[in-house]
Order: structure tokens, then sequence, then C-alpha cells
């Protein structure tokens, strides 16, 4: 799209690993419920041909979500008709709500000098849908019983890190590398001196099951260890 080309590397539904910092948190620095550093977007990416297809595909996304047992009525969809503009890429986003918690997100996107080049992007995160249609709280429908026995936001860093490491990204001072130091801070020294490969293990099996590839475990686990115990994790990137 940004470069006026008829070209998609993949379209149509994509579970999608996303990393992002700007989860709300309380004030004591925690993650607040239905928010993670990483996470999966099942999206649905296609080009169209006209702005009713895009609307004909968002009624197809509210059908799943009330096969999924999120019924209509549970639903509010927000947002303006007024076209945003990104370079060379405009588009219209609307936000789809459930029982107030932000659940999915709805954009039309055109090539701002060619009108005609059109595509949807829906997306709803994974583990909201989990917390949604489950009705568990929500730090069982992110990490199942790991939850029992470990702190969120310890989990959310290892969760977060062995995605970074699986995709190739190694502990720097900037970069993306910087993003990978940046959660380790949040793994004590102390549990890495113990061990992560179970914690890392489980992590890894989780983003394999989206159709992540990367190194096995123990690798993963060798990499995320030494970073935290070279005090890499505690440093200023």
């Amino acid at each position: 799209m940004k470069d006026g080309r008829r070209l998609a590397w993949r379209e149509g539904f994509l579970p999608q690993p996303v990393v992002r910092f700007t989860g709300e948190r309380t004030p004591g620095g925690r993650l607040k419920d239905g928010y993670l550093t990483a996470f999966v977007n099942l999206s649905c990416i296609s080009r169209i041909d006209s702005v009713d297809r895009h609307l004909d595909l968002l009624d197809t996304w509210i059908g799943a979500l009330s096969a999924a047992g999120l019924h209509a009525s549970r639903l509010t969809i927000t947002g303006s008709t007024q076209v945003w503009r990104r370079g060379p890429v405009s588009g219209v986003t609307l936000l789809i709500d459930c029982d107030g918690v932000g659940l999915a997100d709805a954009v039309l996107l055109r090539h701002t000098t060619n009108p005609a080049m059109l595509a949807s992007d829906l997306g709803s995160g994974l583990e909201r849908l989990r917390w949604l249609t489950s009705r568990l709280p929500w730090p069982t429908a992110a990490f199942g019983d790991q939850a029992d026995r470990w702190d969120v936001d310890l989990l959310d860093a290892v969760r977060t890190a062995t995605l970074l490491a699986m995709a190739g990204i190694q502990p720097a001072a900037s970069g993306p590398g910087q993003a990978l130091r940046r959660v380790l801070r949040r793994v004590p020294p102390r549990l890495a001196e113990a061990g992560l490969g179970r914690l890392v293990r489980s992590q890894r099996g989780y983003w394999a099951d989206i159709g992540m590839t990367g190194p096995d475990w123990p690798q993963l686990a060798d990499t995320i260890e030494h970073e935290v115990l070279s005090g890499g994790g505690s440093r200023q990137g």
C-alpha cells in the first residue's frame, strides 16, 4: 500500500505476534488487566475493490465474534469517519468494544493518490478474546495455570523476551535489541540463576502454536539467562 503496488506478501486470516510497550499500567507500574507487552493479533487483511466490501468483511467479523460467544448485543462500535493520513496511506479506523473493553479495530486503507487501491484490515487480540469468552480472571486467560505460580509481570517479560529472541534479536544498546534488554529488566537475577528453562519452553510453545519459528528453548533460555545475569537487563540501553 505504501509503495502503491498491487503486491501482497500475505493476505487473508493472519495470526500476528505483536510487541507493544504502550500497555496501560497501575500507578505502581504493573500491567492492568487486558494488557500485555507481547500478544497475538488475529487479523483479516485483504485487498478489496470497494468500501462496501470492507463493510461486508466487518459484518462477517462481527458474525465470527458472535459464533465465538461474543454476541453482537455486547459489542459497541465507535470512531470517526474522518480520514487520517500517514504519508502515502490514508484511512478510516473504527474501534470495537465488548462490555466496555477494547477488543478489535476495523481499518479501511487506501493509497492517497490512487484511491482505487483499497485494503481492509480487521483485527482482534487473541488473549482478550479468550478473556471475554471464558470469563476467567485475566491472568489465567493470558497465561493459564502458570498465573497461579508466577507473577504476571514476570510471565509477560519472559513471553516477550522469548518472542524477540525467536525472531533472532539479540540484546543490544539500541534498536530491537534494546527492546529485549528493556523487558529483561523485569526478570530477577535470582530466578535466572536458578534457571528459566521451564518458563521459556512454555512460552516458546505458545508462539510456535501460531506459526513462529526460531531456536529451540534451551538456546532461548541460555540467551535470556545470560543477559539477565550479565547485568545487561538492569542497565540503561
